[in-house]
């Protein structure tokens, strides 16, 4: 998960499933922002579109408990 050095917050990209959706999560900078997919495809073409943007190296994926 993102973290946080002298009040910055880190760039990421997170995908979590969750009850049959696919929330994609990305920080930059101080805004954060969530999109709920139904189709996981969509989610991880959103999530890479926006992983390439912020140039990260990769995409924190995740399972909802």
């Amino acid at each position: 998960m993102d973290g946080e050095t002298n009040g910055k917050v880190h760039p990421c990209v997170e995908v979590v499933e969750a009850c049959g959706e696919w929330h994609v999560r990305v920080v930059d900078g101080n805004q954060n922002k969530t999109l709920t997919f139904e189709i996981e495809s969509y989610a991880l073409a959103y999530a890479e579109g926006q992983r390439m943007r912020l140039g990260l190296d990769k995409i924190e994926r995740s399972r909802a408990f």
